[in-house]
């Protein structure tokens, strides 16, 4: 499996106004106009997944697996030709202290591997980048 890992972000936010956010894909509409269109574009989303559209990969869907009350909300790909997995994880460092981790873990071969490397970093890198500047509260 290839990993693809963010940097840890700060949030000054609590981790359980953290955690309903996220928790929840239709709140993640809310960063897709901080990510370059050339990159990924489309999206889509309901209460269980998020769906769309990646250059050169196609369309991309990921569904909710697993939620750990603030703590955890683990992704699983769906219509991929490899399977993916998409960690992002929480943990409380104070009342408005939250650190947040992307983890991105896909099992390519070799050739795939060279056609969407540098898209999958910088996906997990923006995203993670997004997700750490939203009004959490507000939301």
């Amino acid at each position: 499996m290839t990993e693809f890992v963010s940097d840890v972000k700060t949030i000054p936010y609590n981790d359980a106004d953290v955690y309903r956010v996220l928790s929840d894909p239709r709140n993640l509409e809310l960063v897709k106009e901080r990510i370059p269109e050339d990159k990924i574009r489309e999206f889509s989303f309901d209460e269980e997944s998020i769906s769309f559209l990646v250059d050169p990969i196609g369309k991309v869907r990921f569904l909710v697996v697993e939620r750990e009350t603030n703590k955890l909300v683990k992704l699983k790909s769906e219509k991929l030709p490899f399977d993916v997995f998409l960690w992002i994880q929480l943990v409380s460092k104070a009342e408005k202290d939250t650190r947040l981790r992307m983890t991105l873990q896909a099992d390519l071969n070799p050739f795939i591997k060279g056609m969407v490397e540098k898209t999958m970093k910088e996906a997990v890198d923006k995203i993670s980048d997004a997700l750490a500047e939203l009004p959490y509260d507000r939301l």
